[in-house]
């Protein structure tokens, strides 16, 4: 992923660096704090190590996370949002995700809420499947 030479809007430049299925989610998995590939991993439910560690690299170079390599055996990374940019992003992501958790509850899909432990407005009536 290259950030483009021109822009006509700073929202396109956002767009741009955290467009994609994945990047939102790791990021919003970040926000509690460093942890690990294979954490990330089991937390992401549906993501292949490959687009993971595609995804994280991307992120690194736009600045919005960091890594911590470990010296010794075995190898141990650990991947945090950066100060600047990725802790910045973190409210602007909790107000999609509200968004999100209010379109979920609206039209009846709160099985996967109650699965992850999100907290929901009941006060949509819920649609049969």
């Amino acid at each position: 992923m290259k950030i483009r030479d021109e822009y006509t809007c700073p929202l396109e430049v956002v767009h741009d660096v955290i467009k994609g299925k994945w990047k939102t989610i790791i990021l919003w998995q970040l926000k509690y704090g460093p942890t690990s590939l294979s954490k990330l991993k089991n937390d992401i439910a549906g993501i292949s190590e490959k687009m993971l560690l595609e995804q994280l690299k991307e992120l690194k170079e736009f600045g919005l996370i960091d890594k911590i390599n470990s010296n010794g055996y075995p190898l141990h990374v650990e991947y945090f949002l950066t100060d600047d940019r990725g802790k910045k992003i973190i409210p602007a992501l909790a107000i999609l995700q509200s968004i999100g958790v209010d379109y979920m509850a609206e039209h009846g899909m709160t099985e996967i809420l109650e699965q992850k432990g999100i907290f929901y407005s009941t006060e949509y009536p819920q649609k049969s499947k």
